[in-house]
């Protein structure tokens, strides 16, 4: 059955304008977003397939255009589609860090993190330079390794502090493995990074690991800076 067949009050869309997005599943939201199904199938019956078939939203996000474009009824504008929403999310998120405090949303950090760097298939390492106030004025990546490290150079996150004339840093690094449990190299990195920082007056605020759908892990909340 067609979702314009369905009464009004279980439709989607009119469940969205009535109750807020909050309050749909996963399946409804992304049958919004598709608009119509496939032959046999409504966009919610082909949402629920997504979903099952990508693991959740976030394996669906991360997947390359080959594999989006794999599924019958998705081709390469809907893909367009989905990836310019993933990057007005991480603008949006951006634009909020750089207008206050980061850190008086940290729900706001640790989803703009997610959005970055919880599907990379590679390993990177990431920092969120900060000025006086702690409001962010550049997001960047700063290394890029393997699946398994990634050669980070203290030297060159000094250098990069000063460019940016920051005041402080949020490090991040993603664990493609989806274990977000800091390594002894991670702490030690750390460590390192925070005493050549200090040499130019920039506080190391936080590093988070980021793996998978769990929250990204601080290391300033287990005690590690």
């Amino acid at each position: 059955m067609a979702i314009t067949d369905w009464p009004k009050d279980e439709r989607p869309r009119e469940r969205l304008l009535k109750h807020g997005a909050a309050n749909l599943a996963d399946a409804e939201l992304l049958a919004i977003f598709l608009r119509v199904g496939v032959k046999g199938k409504s966009a919610v019956d082909l949402a629920r397939d997504l979903v099952s078939h990508f693991g959740g939203l976030n394996g669906l996000f991360a997947a390359s255009e080959a594999e989006f474009t794999s599924i019958p009824g998705l081709g390469p504008a809907k893909y367009a589609q989905l990836q310019a929403v993933l990057e007005m999310a991480r603008r949006t998120l951006g634009e909020d860090m750089r207008k206050k405090d980061a850190f008086s949303s940290p729900t706001a950090v640790r989803d703009y993190l997610r959005l970055n760097l919880s599907d990379l298939r590679h390993e990177v390492f990431f920092a969120l330079w900060l000025d006086t106030q702690h409001r962010l004025l550049v997001a960047e990546e700063l290394f890029r390794g393997t699946l398994s490290q990634t050669s980070v150079y203290p030297r060159e996150v000094v250098k990069r502090a000063l460019t940016h004339n920051a005041a402080a840093v949020v490090f991040a690094h993603n664990h493609p493995s989806g274990v977000a449990e800091p390594s002894h190299a991670d702490e030690a990195l750390t460590r390192t990074l925070c005493q050549a920082l200090a040499l130019v007056d920039v506080k190391v605020l936080d590093h988070f690991i980021v793996a998978g759908q769990v929250p990204p892990l601080s290391f300033a909340e287990c005690g590690l800076l």
